[in-house]
């Protein structure tokens, strides 16, 4: 699956200024994580196990 047929959304803590922020879309099987400034078909972003996911999560609270 690449970037551009993937769900998007930003985080519920981000601006709607369009500032510094992640946006994360999920599937079953993993994370995929990008900064916003990025146009889909740059292609760049991250992805994770959604075990990690969880576990980064709690380690920012």
């Amino acid at each position: 699956m690449n970037a551009d047929e993937l769900t998007w959304f930003k985080s519920s803590y981000s601006s709607g200024g369009g500032g510094e922020c992640l946006e994360v879309a999920l599937t079953p099987a993993t994370v995929h994580i990008r900064d916003s400034k990025h146009h889909p078909e740059d292609g760049h972003h991250l992805t994770v196990s959604p075990t990690a996911w969880a576990a980064f999560l709690t380690s920012t609270k």
